[in-house]
């Protein structure tokens, strides 16, 4: 049975609810998931299991660009070792592989390479999200991880003007659906780091989000593919 590691936690989002959520649905499809707030923890898990596909859904990052987050530094506020970053680096491109959800663009805003292994990340002073509200998705359903799925429509938050690395493969588009904005936006693409395969789905504020069943599909596949499943062995899902 292929094992997952879920890194998570954070403000504004509903985590604890959320992240039990997210290790369900990939049960489902043959994936053990183990998850922690505790990021010493997922170091530790990391080291043990050197196939554990590593899924980050969280929150967490330096928390300094505005006094508005004083109050949960304490609690929440977080920067990386070089120490994590060559363990997340080398665990990923030796070939676990890497689902990043919803805020992980937005996590370990102090190391210069996460975009690189991500795919792309949040750039502070340049994006932004409308407010939680209705979403329009749109997939490239002749994608592997898309096919013969249909454009859907969720609740959510859209993540705008990210920026992205030129080698990633955008399958997903989304726009806000009652708020004026340019788009559609890039929310989902696949990525190669090393031997590692990345997957990044910009969806999945909540728990909702994440169980719409067209989205629950998605995430199970890409879970299964950055994992090292075959595309052929993903048309069942």
């Amino acid at each position: 049975m292929k094992k997952a590691i879920i890194f998570t936690g954070g403000i504004l989002h509903p985590f604890e609810t959320a992240a039990p959520a997210l290790k369900k649905i990939l049960q489902e499809v043959g994936i053990a998931c183990s998850v922690s707030f505790d990021i010493t923890e997922i170091r530790d898990r990391m080291r043990a299991d050197a196939d554990a596909l590593l899924i980050v859904y969280a929150l967490r990052w330096s928390m300094t660009q505005h006094e508005k987050y004083a109050p949960h530094r304490g609690q929440w506020a977080f920067t990386t070792t070089k120490e994590m970053r060559d363990l997340i680096t080398e665990h990923v491109s030796a070939g676990a592989g890497l689902l990043g959800v919803h805020t992980a663009s937005i996590c370990f805003d102090d190391w210069d390479g996460w975009d690189r292994v991500l795919g792309g990340t949040w750039e502070w002073g340049k994006s932004h999200h409308p407010p939680l509200g209705p979403v329009k998705a749109h997939l490239d359903n002749q994608h592997f991880l898309a096919h013969g799925l249909d454009d859907f429509l969720l609740n959510d938050e859209v993540y705008e003007q990210q920026r992205l690395m030129p080698d990633i493969e955008i399958f997903g588009w989304a726009r806000s659906a009652d708020v004026a904005s340019e788009g559609p936006h890039p929310v989902c693409w696949t990525h190669r780091y090393g031997r590692g395969r990345v997957v990044y789905d910009a969806l999945g504020h909540d728990a909702a989000s994440l169980n719409h069943p067209t989205h629950k599909r998605l995430l199970q596949r890409a879970a299964l593919w950055a994992g090292g499943e075959s595309p052929e062995a993903l048309g069942s899902i």
